[in-house]
Formats: structure tokens, C-alpha cells, sequence
């Protein structure tokens, strides 16, 4: 069960990644999200 949540976790964390990576500088900007805080952000939705 922890192996199978941790994978799926580890997907919701590259699904993340990849989605904020391709929105321009500007969308990330009207999000409050600058391009080096992506990987935190992603960590961060993984985590709730």
C-alpha cells in the first residue's frame, strides 16, 4: 500500500512539473509561482 501511494505521489509531482513548466513566465507570474519555485510547489501539492 505505502509502495503504490508513494508512485502515485511521485506521478501527481512530474504531472505538476510538467503542466507549470509549459505556462509562459507571464501565467506563472499571475500565479504568484516563479519558474525556480516550480519543483517546490509541485513537492508541496504532493504533500497535502
Amino acid at each position: 500500500m505505502n509502495v503504490a501511494r508513494s508512485f502515485n505521489n511521485w506521478r501527481k509531482y512530474r504531472q505538476t512539473v510538467s503542466e507549470l513548466g509549459r505556462m509562459s513566465n507571464r501565467e506563472l507570474h499571475d500565479l504568484g509561482i516563479d519558474r525556480a519555485d516550480i519543483r517546490n510547489v509541485a513537492k508541496a501539492a504532493t504533500a497535502l
